[in-house]
């Protein structure tokens, strides 16, 4: 028996926005731009959302010279349901400002990591 377990906040990030073009094709590298995500996030979310049925998928027909062709990426009526059954709760919002560290006696750290 196969587990059903919750969407991350990136892969509801990354339906959210491929719905939000609808019937557009996007590509991955673009979705990593408008979301703040790298690639080693956004294709492998690609490729499961792919897998299940809830992407559609192509490859780019009209390449510039000396470029290769990209796959390219929409929501299927499939993954267009599954993101309306979605908890909203669980969305990619802007990450926090890290605070400074404090040393004994309250001063900051220059430099340390928060």
């Amino acid at each position: 028996m196969t587990r059903a377990r919750r969407p991350s906040p990136q892969t509801i990030a990354v339906l959210d926005a491929l719905a939000a073009k609808a019937s557009d094709w996007s590509h991955g590298y673009d979705l990593c731009r408008a979301l703040g995500l790298k690639a080693g996030t956004v294709y492998p979310i690609l490729i499961r959302l792919a897998e299940r049925g809830f992407l559609e998928t192509t490859w780019e027909q009209e390449v510039a010279q000396g470029r290769p062709p990209r796959h390219l990426y929409r929501l299927s009526p499939a993954g267009a349901e599954h993101l309306r059954s979605l908890p909203r709760a669980a969305t990619l919002g802007p990450r926090p400002t890290p605070r400074p560290r404090l040393a004994q006696g309250g001063a900051s750290i220059a430099g340390a990591p928060a």
